[in-house]
C-alpha cells in the first residue's frame, strides 16, 4: 500500500484553503482546531485524526483522494456511465472499473 506523504497532503490542504481565499485561522475555526495545529498540518509536521481530516474535506469541499493523493476524481456522470456498461476491456471506463474494484478489495482486506 502507498504510504501517506504528510508534507504533500499539507500542501494540498493549503492550496485548497488559499483557493477559497481563507486564512489558516478561518479554516482552523471552521474545523474546530487550533491555529497552531492547522499550521503544523499544512507544513506536514503533525498527523491529524480522521475526524479532523473529514472536517477539512467538508469545509474545503474537497475530495479525500484529492487531498491525500492528489488524485482528482471523475465526475459522477462518468462513474455512473461506467457502472452501466464496462463493455470493452481496452476502454478507459473498463480500466477505471478495474482500479475501483481493486481499491474496494484492498479496503475490505484491511478491515
Amino acid at each position: 500500500m502507498q504510504e501517506l506523504d504528510y508534507l504533500k497532503i499539507g500542501e494540498r490542504i493549503r492550496q485548497s484553503r488559499k483557493a477559497k481565499g481563507w486564512s489558516q485561522e478561518t479554516l482552523a475555526k471552521k474545523c474546530g482546531i487550533s491555529l497552531n495545529f492547522m499550521g503544523k498540518i499544512e507544513r506536514g509536521k503533525r498527523k491529524m485524526s480522521m475526524d479532523t481530516f473529514a472536517s477539512l474535506c467538508t469545509e474545503l469541499e474537497a475530495d479525500a483522494d484529492a487531498l491525500l493523493w492528489g488524485v482528482v476524481q471523475p465526475s459522477d456522470g462518468v462513474v455512473q456511465n461506467m457502472w452501466k456498461h464496462p463493455i470493452k476491456k481496452d476502454s478507459d471506463s473498463y480500466a477505471m472499473y478495474i482500479r475501483i474494484m481493486k481499491s474496494v478489495a484492498d479496503i475490505l482486506n484491511e478491515v
